[in-house]
């Protein structure tokens, strides 16, 4: 992991807890989920049956295995609602961590980047100029945190 002036790299090193596949349970829709990941993925469904086996999935690849395996039965309107699901998780993981408050209230001014090099939706992409929404998304709470809402 190179470190870059200015900016929060995280996917794997000293940032990971940022990472949805970090092992930080959540509790959202009045579940537990090991992982964030688990709980984002079980969202692309409303069958309770495989909501129900990506719960109790036994980490956060196996949890995004079955929602691959079961894409078929994603809902519909997915494309238009993933970014403000994975906030809605995010809010509650840093709600429920206070590590992770006082973590991200470390990073400062600076930018948070998932360094994923394959992820250029979520993350920087294979030649740095991804879209970077998990950053962004950690950024808007880190603002909101620390008083901008």
């Amino acid at each position: 992991m190179k470190e870059l002036p200015g900016k929060v790299l995280f996917y794997e090193g000293p940032w990971y807890f940022f990472s949805n596949f970090s092992s930080f349970m959540v509790l959202w829709h009045k579940q537990y989920w090991m992982t964030s990941e688990h709980a984002y993925q079980a969202a692309k469904f409303v069958e309770p049956t495989i909501t129900e086996e990506i719960r109790l999935a036994c980490s956060a690849h196996d949890a995004k295995k079955l929602a691959r395996r079961n894409d078929a039965f994603k809902v519909a309107n997915w494309q238009e609602i993933k970014l403000l699901i994975m906030e809605e998780i995010l809010r509650a993981k840093l709600e429920q961590h206070p590590y992770i408050q006082k973590k991200l209230t470390e990073t400062g001014n600076a930018e948070i980047v998932e360094d994923s090099p394959t992820d250029n939706f979520w993350g920087r992409g294979c030649d740095g100029k991804g879209q970077n929404n998990l950053g962004k998304i950690w950024m808007k709470l880190r603002t909101e945190l620390v008083g901008g809402k």
